[in-house]
Protein backbone atom coordinates (compact mmCIF):
# COMPACT_ATOMS: atom_id res chain seq x y z
CA UNK A 1 0.00 0.00 0.00
CA UNK A 2 1.49 3.23 -1.13
CA UNK A 3 0.86 6.86 0.74
CA UNK A 4 0.03 10.16 -1.00
CA UNK A 5 3.06 12.98 -0.77
CA UNK A 6 2.28 15.71 1.04
CA UNK A 7 -1.08 16.81 2.85
CA UNK A 8 -4.12 16.01 1.68
CA UNK A 9 -7.08 18.08 2.78
CA UNK A 10 -10.90 17.65 3.05
CA UNK A 11 -13.80 19.19 4.63
CA UNK A 12 -16.92 17.80 6.31
CA UNK A 13 -20.72 19.21 7.16
CA UNK A 14 -22.42 19.44 10.50
CA UNK A 15 -26.06 17.44 10.36
CA UNK A 16 -29.18 17.18 12.12
CA UNK A 17 -30.34 14.13 13.06
CA UNK A 18 -34.19 13.09 14.06
CA UNK A 19 -35.80 16.54 12.36
CA UNK A 20 -38.45 15.57 15.47
CA UNK A 21 -40.07 12.40 14.53
CA UNK A 22 -37.52 10.65 12.68
CA UNK A 23 -35.82 9.46 15.36
CA UNK A 24 -32.69 7.20 15.10
CA UNK A 25 -33.58 7.36 10.89
CA UNK A 26 -33.49 10.76 9.31
CA UNK A 27 -30.83 13.03 9.01
CA UNK A 28 -30.15 16.61 7.10
CA UNK A 29 -26.60 17.84 6.12
CA UNK A 30 -25.90 21.29 7.00
CA UNK A 31 -23.82 23.97 5.50
CA UNK A 32 -21.67 24.51 8.59
CA UNK A 33 -18.12 22.62 7.40
CA UNK A 34 -15.23 21.67 9.70
CA UNK A 35 -11.93 21.38 8.00
CA UNK A 36 -9.00 18.50 8.24
CA UNK A 37 -5.81 18.61 7.14
CA UNK A 38 -3.59 15.11 7.11
CA UNK A 39 -0.10 14.01 6.22
CA UNK A 40 1.56 10.96 6.11
CA UNK A 41 5.43 11.53 8.59
CA UNK A 42 8.23 9.27 8.73
CA UNK A 43 7.73 8.58 12.22
CA UNK A 44 5.18 10.17 15.53
CA UNK A 45 1.71 11.47 15.50
CA UNK A 46 1.36 15.01 15.43
CA UNK A 47 -2.25 16.45 16.26
CA UNK A 48 -3.39 20.06 16.77
CA UNK A 49 -6.98 21.77 16.77
CA UNK A 50 -8.03 24.72 16.76
CA UNK A 51 -11.70 26.26 17.25
CA UNK A 52 -15.01 24.43 18.21
CA UNK A 53 -14.30 22.49 20.93
CA UNK A 54 -10.68 22.54 20.77
CA UNK A 55 -9.95 23.03 24.31
CA UNK A 56 -11.60 19.62 25.34
CA UNK A 57 -10.45 17.43 22.93
CA UNK A 58 -6.70 14.90 23.33
CA UNK A 59 -4.29 15.53 21.27
CA UNK A 60 -3.28 11.78 20.65
CA UNK A 61 -4.84 8.43 19.80
CA UNK A 62 -7.52 9.00 21.13
CA UNK A 63 -8.86 11.53 19.30
CA UNK A 64 -11.72 10.81 17.64
CA UNK A 65 -10.84 11.66 14.27
CA UNK A 66 -7.53 9.20 14.82
CA UNK A 67 -9.38 6.35 15.59
CA UNK A 68 -11.69 6.69 12.52
CA UNK A 69 -8.53 6.97 10.67
CA UNK A 70 -6.84 4.15 12.20
CA UNK A 71 -9.48 2.12 11.87
CA UNK A 72 -10.10 3.29 8.00
CA UNK A 73 -6.37 2.74 7.54
CA UNK A 74 -6.54 -0.99 8.46
CA UNK A 75 -9.38 -1.59 6.64
CA UNK A 76 -7.10 0.16 3.58
CA UNK A 77 -4.39 -2.29 3.82
CA UNK A 78 -1.82 -0.87 6.60
CA UNK A 79 -1.35 2.40 9.21
CA UNK A 80 1.31 4.98 8.03
CA UNK A 81 4.53 5.14 10.25
CA UNK A 82 3.81 8.58 10.63
CA UNK A 83 0.90 11.20 10.83
CA UNK A 84 -0.01 14.70 11.39
CA UNK A 85 -3.72 15.40 11.78
CA UNK A 86 -4.85 19.43 11.65
CA UNK A 87 -8.45 20.23 12.75
CA UNK A 88 -10.02 23.37 12.48
CA UNK A 89 -13.50 22.77 14.10
CA UNK A 90 -16.96 25.01 13.53
CA UNK A 91 -19.36 22.63 14.32
CA UNK A 92 -20.17 23.08 18.35
CA UNK A 93 -19.69 19.88 19.92
CA UNK A 94 -22.28 18.66 22.07
CA UNK A 95 -25.13 20.74 20.85
CA UNK A 96 -27.03 17.90 18.70
CA UNK A 97 -25.34 19.16 15.42
CA UNK A 98 -23.05 15.87 14.59
CA UNK A 99 -19.55 16.85 15.83
CA UNK A 100 -18.94 13.37 16.14
CA UNK A 101 -19.95 11.80 13.34
CA UNK A 102 -18.36 14.78 11.64
CA UNK A 103 -15.01 13.51 12.66
CA UNK A 104 -15.66 9.96 12.60
CA UNK A 105 -16.82 10.48 8.77
CA UNK A 106 -13.81 12.99 8.27
CA UNK A 107 -11.25 10.87 9.92
CA UNK A 108 -12.50 8.00 7.51
CA UNK A 109 -12.66 10.52 4.43
CA UNK A 110 -9.22 11.59 4.88
CA UNK A 111 -7.18 8.19 5.91
CA UNK A 112 -8.48 6.99 1.89
CA UNK A 113 -7.47 10.35 0.82
CA UNK A 114 -3.44 9.75 1.88
CA UNK A 115 -3.77 6.31 0.38
CA UNK A 116 -2.90 6.15 -3.33
CA UNK A 117 -6.47 5.01 -4.84
CA UNK A 118 -7.74 4.80 -1.81
CA UNK A 119 -11.44 5.86 -3.35
CA UNK A 120 -11.14 2.22 -4.95
CA UNK A 121 -10.31 0.60 -2.12
CA UNK A 122 -13.10 2.05 -0.01
CA UNK A 123 -15.94 3.60 -1.83
CA UNK A 124 -18.44 5.37 -0.26
CA UNK A 125 -20.75 2.99 0.87
CA UNK A 126 -17.90 0.88 2.45
CA UNK A 127 -16.71 4.32 4.18
CA UNK A 128 -20.68 4.95 5.28
CA UNK A 129 -20.41 1.68 6.66
CA UNK A 130 -17.14 2.16 8.60
CA UNK A 131 -18.45 5.16 9.84
CA UNK A 132 -21.80 3.35 11.14
CA UNK A 133 -20.08 0.83 12.87
CA UNK A 134 -18.01 3.03 14.33
CA UNK A 135 -21.05 5.28 15.64
CA UNK A 136 -23.50 2.63 16.50
CA UNK A 137 -26.25 4.13 14.43
CA UNK A 138 -26.46 5.89 11.22
CA UNK A 139 -29.07 8.45 10.89
CA UNK A 140 -25.86 11.43 11.66
CA UNK A 141 -22.72 9.58 9.69
CA UNK A 142 -25.17 8.92 6.63
CA UNK A 143 -25.38 12.66 5.50
CA UNK A 144 -21.91 13.65 7.22
CA UNK A 145 -20.96 10.97 4.15
CA UNK A 146 -23.23 11.25 1.71
CA UNK A 147 -24.70 14.69 2.21
CA UNK A 148 -28.44 15.94 1.31
CA UNK A 149 -31.30 14.40 3.83
CA UNK A 150 -30.69 10.83 4.31
CA UNK A 151 -32.89 7.93 5.61
CA UNK A 152 -30.80 5.29 7.27
CA UNK A 153 -31.39 2.43 9.51
CA UNK A 154 -29.79 -0.96 10.80
CA UNK A 155 -30.61 -4.31 11.17
CA UNK A 156 -29.03 -7.72 11.25
CA UNK A 157 -27.95 -9.33 8.09
CA UNK A 158 -28.23 -13.46 6.99
CA UNK A 159 -24.86 -13.99 9.10
CA UNK A 160 -26.55 -12.06 12.04
CA UNK A 161 -24.22 -9.68 11.53
CA UNK A 162 -25.84 -6.02 11.57
CA UNK A 163 -26.13 -4.47 8.35
CA UNK A 164 -26.40 -0.23 7.90
CA UNK A 165 -28.34 0.82 5.28
CA UNK A 166 -28.72 4.63 3.65
CA UNK A 167 -30.85 6.15 0.89
CA UNK A 168 -30.98 9.45 -0.18
CA UNK A 169 -34.60 11.61 -0.99
CA UNK A 170 -34.77 14.72 -2.22
CA UNK A 171 -35.77 17.95 -0.65
CA UNK A 172 -37.35 20.65 -2.87
CA UNK A 173 -35.29 24.19 -3.56
CA UNK A 174 -36.30 27.09 -1.69
CA UNK A 175 -35.86 24.65 2.07
CA UNK A 176 -33.17 25.83 4.44
CA UNK A 177 -32.53 25.78 8.02
CA UNK A 178 -32.02 28.58 10.74
CA UNK A 179 -30.10 27.03 14.09
CA UNK A 180 -30.61 28.32 17.17
CA UNK A 181 -27.14 26.60 19.78
CA UNK A 182 -27.25 27.33 23.20
CA UNK A 183 -24.14 28.21 25.35
CA UNK A 184 -24.06 25.01 27.03
CA UNK A 185 -24.03 21.67 25.73
CA UNK A 186 -25.98 18.23 26.36
CA UNK A 187 -24.24 14.60 25.78
CA UNK A 188 -25.80 12.59 23.82
CA UNK A 189 -26.09 9.65 26.34
CA UNK A 190 -27.53 11.92 29.13
CA UNK A 191 -30.16 12.92 26.56
CA UNK A 192 -30.86 9.51 25.49
CA UNK A 193 -30.73 7.56 29.15
CA UNK A 194 -34.20 10.07 29.43
CA UNK A 195 -35.92 8.21 27.20
CA UNK A 196 -38.60 5.50 28.32
CA UNK A 197 -38.24 2.15 27.32
CA UNK A 198 -41.22 2.00 25.84
CA UNK A 199 -44.38 4.84 24.40
CA UNK A 200 -47.46 4.31 24.11
CA UNK A 201 -48.76 2.33 20.98
CA UNK A 202 -50.90 5.73 20.13
CA UNK A 203 -47.91 7.76 19.95
CA UNK A 204 -45.52 5.51 18.04
CA UNK A 205 -48.32 5.34 15.38
CA UNK A 206 -48.51 8.97 15.00
CA UNK A 207 -44.83 9.35 14.81
CA UNK A 208 -44.38 7.36 12.06
CA UNK A 209 -47.12 8.79 10.22
CA UNK A 210 -45.27 12.30 11.06
CA UNK A 211 -42.40 10.49 9.62
CA UNK A 212 -43.49 9.44 6.33
CA UNK A 213 -45.25 12.95 5.73
CA UNK A 214 -41.70 14.63 6.73
CA UNK A 215 -40.31 12.79 3.63
CA UNK A 216 -43.36 14.27 1.39
CA UNK A 217 -42.95 17.43 2.92
CA UNK A 218 -38.97 18.37 2.44
CA UNK A 219 -39.64 16.56 -1.19
CA UNK A 220 -42.01 19.15 -1.77
CA UNK A 221 -45.24 19.75 -0.03
CA UNK A 222 -43.47 22.50 2.71
CA UNK A 223 -46.84 23.81 3.22
CA UNK A 224 -46.80 20.37 5.60
CA UNK A 225 -43.56 20.82 7.40
CA UNK A 226 -45.54 22.00 10.49
CA UNK A 227 -47.53 19.18 10.92
CA UNK A 228 -44.72 16.85 10.01
CA UNK A 229 -42.07 17.44 11.85
CA UNK A 230 -44.31 16.91 15.00
CA UNK A 231 -42.67 14.60 17.52
CA UNK A 232 -44.10 12.12 20.20
CA UNK A 233 -41.18 9.98 20.78
CA UNK A 234 -37.96 11.50 22.24
CA UNK A 235 -38.28 15.57 22.77
CA UNK A 236 -40.44 15.92 25.01
CA UNK A 237 -39.08 13.54 27.77
CA UNK A 238 -35.99 15.40 27.23
CA UNK A 239 -37.00 18.43 28.56
CA UNK A 240 -35.40 17.91 32.04
CA UNK A 241 -32.37 18.63 29.88
CA UNK A 242 -32.65 21.60 27.84
CA UNK A 243 -35.78 23.56 28.92
CA UNK A 244 -35.03 26.65 27.32
CA UNK A 245 -34.65 24.68 24.40
CA UNK A 246 -37.56 23.19 24.77
CA UNK A 247 -39.60 26.41 25.61
CA UNK A 248 -38.17 28.15 22.12
CA UNK A 249 -39.38 25.19 20.07
CA UNK A 250 -42.48 25.68 21.59
CA UNK A 251 -42.78 29.19 21.15
CA UNK A 252 -41.57 28.73 17.32
CA UNK A 253 -44.22 26.15 16.60
CA UNK A 254 -46.77 28.61 18.12
CA UNK A 255 -46.21 30.90 15.56
CA UNK A 256 -46.56 28.58 13.16
CA UNK A 257 -42.56 27.79 12.58
CA UNK A 258 -41.75 24.01 12.06
CA UNK A 259 -39.10 23.79 14.57
CA UNK A 260 -37.40 20.92 16.23
CA UNK A 261 -34.43 19.59 18.15
CA UNK A 262 -31.77 19.32 16.42
CA UNK A 263 -30.39 15.47 16.97
CA UNK A 264 -30.17 14.88 20.85
CA UNK A 265 -30.26 18.68 21.59
CA UNK A 266 -29.67 21.12 22.68
CA UNK A 267 -29.39 23.17 19.62
CA UNK A 268 -33.24 24.41 18.03
CA UNK A 269 -33.34 23.88 13.98
CA UNK A 270 -36.39 26.05 12.06
CA UNK A 271 -37.06 25.13 8.86
CA UNK A 272 -37.18 28.34 6.34
CA UNK A 273 -39.14 27.69 2.97
CA UNK A 274 -40.49 29.67 0.11
CA UNK A 275 -39.70 33.06 -1.78
CA UNK A 276 -39.06 35.01 1.56
CA UNK A 277 -36.40 32.69 2.81
CA UNK A 278 -33.78 35.85 3.28
CA UNK A 279 -36.35 37.60 5.13
CA UNK A 280 -38.11 34.85 7.11
CA UNK A 281 -34.88 34.07 7.96
CA UNK A 282 -33.39 37.12 9.17
CA UNK A 283 -36.97 37.77 11.53
CA UNK A 284 -35.89 34.38 13.07
CA UNK A 285 -32.41 35.38 13.99
CA UNK A 286 -33.66 38.38 15.61
CA UNK A 287 -35.32 36.07 18.19
CA UNK A 288 -31.94 34.57 19.46
CA UNK A 289 -32.26 34.21 23.00
CA UNK A 290 -29.43 36.63 24.90
CA UNK A 291 -26.13 34.28 25.12
CA UNK A 292 -27.35 31.86 22.52
CA UNK A 293 -25.66 31.73 19.00
CA UNK A 294 -27.71 31.46 15.61
CA UNK A 295 -26.55 30.65 11.97
CA UNK A 296 -29.06 30.92 8.81
CA UNK A 297 -27.57 27.61 6.71
CA UNK A 298 -28.21 26.32 3.51
CA UNK A 299 -28.54 22.13 3.26
CA UNK A 300 -25.42 20.48 2.49
CA UNK A 301 -25.64 18.45 -1.07
CA UNK A 302 -22.28 17.22 -1.09
CA UNK A 303 -21.00 15.64 2.32
CA UNK A 304 -17.55 14.92 2.78
CA UNK A 305 -14.84 15.81 0.07
CA UNK A 306 -11.39 16.58 -0.81
CA UNK A 307 -10.46 20.04 -1.12
CA UNK A 308 -7.74 20.74 -4.12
Amino acid sequence: MAFAAGPVTITVPATSANLGPGFDSLGLALDLRDTLVGEVLEADLVVEVDGAGADGVPRDESHLVVRAMRAAFERLGGQPAGLRLSCHNVIPHARGLGSSSAAIVGGIVLARALVVDGAALMDDDAAFRLAAEIEGHPDNVAPAMYGGFTISGHEPGPDGVEEFYSVLSPVAAGISAVVFVPPTGVETKVARGLLPASVPHADAAADAGRTALLVAALAGRADQLLRATRDYLHQDYRRPAMPGSLALVDALRADGVPAIVSGAGPTVLAFVTGVDGDADAASLLARTPDGWASHALALDLDGARTEG
